[in-house]
This record gives C-alpha cells, sequence and structure tokens, in this order.
C-alpha cells in the first residue's frame, strides 16, 4: 500500500460513541483504574514498571485471578504510564502520581480520551511486534553476556513492518466498497494477503508454510490487539495442534476456515487504524469531512468516492443546507472547462437527485446555461416539472460528451461504459458526424474512447476519425 494512494473513505462513529468504547476497552480500562488506584505509596523499579511487592495489590484492585492475573496488571500499568495516565515523579524513588491524561478522561472531551487511548495502542502494538519472552529468555540462556537478535530469527523493523501490512490490508477489506465491511476476515487469507503475491497463480508449498507460520504469529498477535479494542478475534482453535511443536497447515476447505482464526476491525479500530495512517503520511478520508465546506470541495473531494461513499457524504452535506441554497452551490461549483469539470458535474447531478422538488426555481435558473442546461432538464423531467422547453441539438450533444468524459474519469473502460457507447452510436444515426463539432475540450479524447471501446469495427473506425477532426479543430 503506497503512501501516495488515497485510500477508500471511513465511515466513523460520532466521537463520543468512540470514546465509550474505548473506555470500555477490558486493557485501557484496567489502566484507567490502575492510574486512580496509585497513590503515595505506589513504587515502580528503575524501567517504570510496577514494583513486584505491589503487583498483589494491583491485581487484588483490578479483580483479577488464575495464572495470568499478574501479568495483565503488570501490563495494564505498563499501559497507563505509556499513555500519560501516571507519571513517574522521582525515578530514584520510585514515586509517581497522576498523569495530566487521567483528569481528562472525565472533565475532557471525546479527543482527549481518544488521544490517550491512541497513546495505548502504541504500547500494545509494540508489545505485539516483540518476540516470545520464552525464546529470549532461552537464547540468553544458551548465549553470552549479549544477545544477538539474529539468532531469534526476529527482526524488529521486520516485525512492525509485517503486522503494519497485515493490519493496513485488514484497513483496506474494512472500507472498500465492495469488502465484506465487518464481516469477519479469514486469518489465512489476511495472512496471504500480505505474503502471496497478486501474480502468482499457484503458491509454492514454501510460500504456504510462510503463510501458515504467519497465521500462528498473527493468533498470538491479534489475542495481544484484542484487549486494547482494536479488534474482535476468534483464535485458531487449539484442537488443530495436535502437536504443539507444529505449525498448522492453511486450510484448503471453507467449512473449517473459521477454525483458523477470524478477525475484523472494531469501530474503534477503524479510527485507530485511520489515525495510524494519516500519520504515517497516507490520505485517508472519513465520510463527514466535507459536511462544513463549500459545494466546490464536496464535488472535488468525492470524485473519487465510490458510489456508497459519496452518497453518504452528500446526505450529510445536505442536511445543513437548505434545497434551494445547496441546488444553487452545487450548480454554482459545477461550471468549468478544466480535466475535472465533468465528473464535478456528474456528482452535482448525483447531488441534486437527493434534493427535493423545492430546489426546482434554482434549477431552472440555469436552463440557458450552456454546461447545466442539460442537466438541469433531466432533473426537472425525473421530478415531473411542467413547462421545461426542450433542449437544442448542441445542448444535447454537449451533455453527452460531457456524460462519457465524466464516466470515463470515474471508472474509465468499463463494462458499463461501453454499453453506454454502444447505445448512443445505435441510438443517433450520423452521431459521429455532429459530434466532433461539440465545442466540449474533452470531445476528441471522449471519441478516441468510444473508438477504442466499440465492438464494431466499422463504427470504430469512424469514432476514430471524428476525434481525429475534433482534435484538428481544436489545434491539437
Amino acid at each position: 500500500m503506497s503512501d501516495s494512494s488515497t485510500l477508500p473513505p471511513a465511515r466513523l462513529q460520532p466521537e463520543a460513541e468512540l470514546a465509550r468504547a474505548a473506555l470500555g476497552a477490558p486493557l485501557f480500562s484496567r489502566a484507567v483504574r490502575l492510574a486512580r488506584w496509585a497513590g503515595p505509596d505506589t513504587r515502580v523499579e528503575a524501567g517504570g514498571e510496577l514494583a513486584e511487592e505491589q503487583l498483589g495489590a494491583a491485581v487484588e484492585a483490578l479483580g483479577l485471578s488464575g495464572e495470568e492475573a499478574a501479568a495483565d496488571a503488570g501490563e495494564a500499568w505498563r499501559v497507563a504510564v505509556d499513555a500519560g495516565l501516571v507519571e513517574i515523579t522521582d525515578e530514584d524513588a520510585g514515586t509517581v502520581a497522576a498523569g495530566e491524561e487521567l483528569a481528562l478522561l472525565t472533565g475532557g472531551s471525546p479527543q482527549d480520551v481518544l488521544g490517550a487511548w491512541l497513546a495505548a495502542l502504541e504500547t500494545v502494538l509494540a508489545d505485539a511486534s516483540a518476540p516470545d519472552l520464552g525464546a529470549l529468555v532461552d537464547a540468553m540462556a544458551e548465549g553470552e553476556d549479549e544477545l544477538d537478535l539474529s539468532a531469534l530469527d526476529w527482526d524488529p523493523e521486520a516485525e512492525a513492518e509485517f503486522l503494519d501490512g497485515v493490519l493496513g490490508n485488514l484497513y483496506l477489506l474494512t472500507v472498500s466498497e465492495d469488502a465484506p465491511g465487518d464481516t469477519p476476515v479469514p486469518l489465512p487469507a489476511l495472512a496471504a494477503s500480505v505474503l502471496i503475491p497478486g501474480d502468482m497463480a499457484e503458491p509454492s508449498n514454501d510460500v504456504l508454510q510462510q503463510v501458515s507460520d504467519a497465521m500462528m504469529r498473527l493468533d498470538d498477535q491479534f489475542r495481544l490487539l484484542e484487549p486494547i479494542g482494536l479488534v474482535a478475534y476468534r483464535p485458531v482453535d487449539e484442537a488443530l495442534m495436535t502437536d504443539t511443536d507444529e505449525e498448522p497447515a492453511a486450510p484448503v476447505d471453507d467449512t473449517d476456515v473459521a477454525r483458523y482464526g477470524m478477525v475484523r476491525l472494531t469501530p474503534l479500530g477503524l479510527y485507530g487504524l485511520r489515525a495510524r495512517l494519516l500519520e504515517a503520511g497516507f490520505t485517508a478520508p472519513a465520510v463527514g469531512e466535507f459536511a462544513d465546506k463549500g459545494a466546490d470541495a464536496l464535488l472535488d473531494g468525492t470524485a473519487g468516492y465510490p458510489p456508497g461513499a459519496a452518497h453518504a457524504e452528500t446526505e450529510g452535506w445536505l442536511a445543513r443546507r437548505e434545497p434551494q441554497d445547496a441546488a444553487r452551490d452545487l450548480l454554482a461549483a459545477a461550471r468549468g472547462t478544466d480535466a475535472g469539470a465533468p465528473l464535478r458535474r456528474l456528482r452535482c447531478q448525483q447531488a441534486l437527485a437527493l434534493v427535493g422538488a423545492e430546489a426546482e426555481p434554482a434549477l431552472r435558473e440555469v436552463l440557458d446555461d450552456a454546461e447545466l442546461g442539460g442537466l438541469a432538464r433531466v432533473w426537472l423531467a425525473e421530478h415531473g416539472a411542467r413547462d421545461v422547453p426542450p433542449p437544442p441539438e448542441s445542448m444535447v450533444f454537449w451533455l453527452t460528451i460531457d456524460t462519457v468524459a465524466a464516466q470515463l474519469a470515474a471508472e474509465g473502460n468499463s463494462e458499463e461504459l461501453q454499453a453506454l457507447v454502444e447505445g448512443l452510436a445505435a441510438r443517433h444515426s450520423g452521431f459521429f458526424d455532429t459530434a466532433w463539432r461539440v465545442g466540449h475540450p474533452a470531445t476528441a479524447d471522449v471519441l478516441e474512447a468510444m473508438g477504442r471501446l466499440h465492438p464494431d469495427k466499422k463504427i470504430a473506425k469512424e469514432a476514430r476519425k471524428a476525434a481525429f477532426k475534433a482534435r484538428s479543430q481544436q489545434g491539437g
């Protein structure tokens, strides 16, 4: 995933709901409770860890039990320190006090809560990329004074990059219009999406083994990431591990794929990953960003959005405006002869479809406009308006060229566009004889595309000839 690409827009929950989810995440909740539990008698070790003799009291304060209780309390304390909920006041004495972030959890804004949660998330992500502690202990017992990380087959940067890649793909699967959204993703498919090149028809045994190894790494990592609220995770079925020293092979049958782990981003996780992507320099829009901006920003900003996201963004924008005012602003923003203008007009037409009949006066005002008169007539006809003058032939052809140019910009050489091209040539005899004369900046490009897309060689040749004439007329 390149940081220069624009990602599909995310549909985020309101910040107040996300803040409540953050406070309810088990690990963050424990961190908050320990921060409030800490007092003048609380002591920490040199690295900021809770003193061993106080772990019992921390476990009791959290109401934990079982073999992992002390480890869970220690993890919650580390998160509290890293998130600024607890501040170490004297490293030599090991004393602590409430951090500035703690007060903001109750007296601040939802954004303050989410800021503290994001800091906690970074701690957990770092832990998830760390090597297995048991392997570290074994290596230190067998080695010299210095630990050789290469002997552990662990590269910190590579591990963090791998996890970032997996989470990036999970983000894309969540926000993409044709993706499963909040449907859990099978762990084997997620691992394969990072490790198997898209042009590899048949993965080799070595690649399949890498996928299997990655599944088990991800199983451990997602178990760590679930308590902070990033993901909802169904772990790998331990019954599959007949031999604890062997990794299970990747499943080949969809009927048992759920046993190999299923994961999905939570709404809070979607917010968290988007924040990280923005921090890393990605363009990661969110639906609702244009609600308080002008119509020009709306039309340009949603030009590359998939239909569902563009629809949702436009609905939010319209909800804040009176129909006539909104229609006038949209029409004014749709004007232009630049390369992006046809797609702006298409988005304008789609936005106007969501405006009620109250906007009719605004549409009638542009009936004589060369750029807007055609789409205005379409809107008025669809809304059953009376006494709408028929468009002159020049306007019909101009609107046709504009529509095809917009479809080319939005979808490229799609099957839908090919069907449109075939329909135009079939319905209008002598279409190309007139079309090349249309004074639209995109006329030559549209005719060239029609020549490329039309399956009939004779008609395609006519289109290319017309494109040549149009380009010559434009001086190109």
